[in-house]
């Protein structure tokens, strides 16, 4: 889907500083790939993020707490491409207040740009080659500590990190998150609500480039030959279903490590500042050559998950706080860009 991976080709090619920042930061990560973020460019030397409440993930984030960490992922992105010119950004998060209920159309941020202030950071030259990858990970590749150290170590704002790559606690995290993933599919209005989100083949995907995307040869001709749809995976008796279901419970399964961040509370600011050390905690990932995939199942919060939502709970965060995000890690070959939507769809008075 050549146009739907064409933003990642055009990262820093504007001449507006605020484009610049605002181009690499469109390739932030995100829940479903939602992309929820709008821009506004109307006040000079600032960029006021608001969220596309259009894009809410109803049943499996039914408090747009993910939905808020994938906008914290989209502010330290910014602000790491900023300093790469040299710009200092200070952020005013939620100017007009929040409601823990839900997202709504107040600004999410404001941003202020502030130039002979900004410093590079080293993880921000690796956000090209970062991936979200949904692959099995090679069994026989321990990741080492040293590796979660460089991951444990990346945050920069207030959020506690761990990681584990003990083989009992790694198996009993493998089992957890293969329930978790398992409720979602089995649950119907959480799984409905990733399959209306499936763009399968380029057209598709080039049309909406968001979502879940299932692209390449093997997805096109299942397409072509009527072996892979939105109306097939629903149903659950058929063979596409069992077979879609046990690869990505597969995923789970060969987890070669785990990683997650626990916030002291869970106000939207503790929610920014999650997604901003996740982005951190990612790029410090990839520099190290290990593969990532959130397994945010367990910490979502509807009813049928209230069990393993406790139980993961107790485990990670037994003095309390919230955890916000949940991984694995691992070893697979590279996997391709995600698509994104083209920046223009995403700022406004430019």
């Amino acid at each position: 889907p050549t146009a739907a991976l064409a933003p990642w080709g055009m990262a820093g090619q504007y001449d507006d500083p605020r484009m610049r920042a605002l181009s690499h930061a469109i390739l932030a990560p995100n829940p479903h790939n939602r992309q929820p973020w709008m821009a506004d460019l109307a006040t000079p030397g600032q960029v006021a993020l608001f969220v596309d409440t259009s894009r809410m993930l109803p049943h499996t984030d039914p408090f747009n707490r993910q939905i808020t960490i994938g906008l914290g992922c989209f502010l330290e992105l910014m602000v790491m491409a900023a300093a790469q010119d040299g710009f200092g950004v200070t952020l005013d998060l939620f100017p007009q207040g929040s409601d823990a209920a839900a997202l709504d159309a107040r600004p999410v941020a404001i941003a202020t740009f502030i130039q002979n202030a900004g410093q590079p950071d080293p993880l921000f030259p690796h956000h090209a080659n970062r991936r979200t990858e949904k692959e099995p990970y090679d069994l026989n590749r321990t990741v080492p500590q040293t590796v979660l150290d460089q991951i444990t170590g990346a945050g920069a704002h207030g959020v506690a990190i761990g990681a584990t790559n003990d083989p009992n606690r790694v198996a009993a995290y493998r089992a957890l998150s293969t329930r978790a993933l398992e409720i979602e599919v089995r649950t119907p209005r959480t799984y409905k609500e990733s399959v209306d989100l499936f763009r399968v083949g380029k057209a598709e995907i080039n049309a909406n480039p968001d979502g879940i995307d299932f692209s390449g040869p093997f997805f096109e001709s299942l397409r072509v030959l009527g072996q892979f749809n939105r109306d097939l995976v629903m149903d659950t008796s058929s063979s596409a279903f069992a077979q879609g279901l046990d690869a990505v419970l597969e995923n789970c399964r060969t987890a070669m490590g785990h990683y997650w961040l626990v916030t002291p509370g869970n106000s939207r600011g503790d929610q920014i500042a999650a997604g901003r050390d996740w982005m951190r905690t990612h790029l410090a990932a990839t520099a190290a050559g290990v593969a990532v995939q959130p397994l945010s199942q367990a910490l979502q919060e509807y009813p049928e998950m209230t069990a393993l939502y406790d139980q993961i709970h107790s485990d990670l965060a037994p003095g309390g706080g919230t955890v916000q995000m949940f991984a694995r890690l691992g070893y697979c070959d590279p996997v391709p860009p995600s698509p994104r939507w083209p920046i223009d769809a995403k700022v406004m008075n430019a």
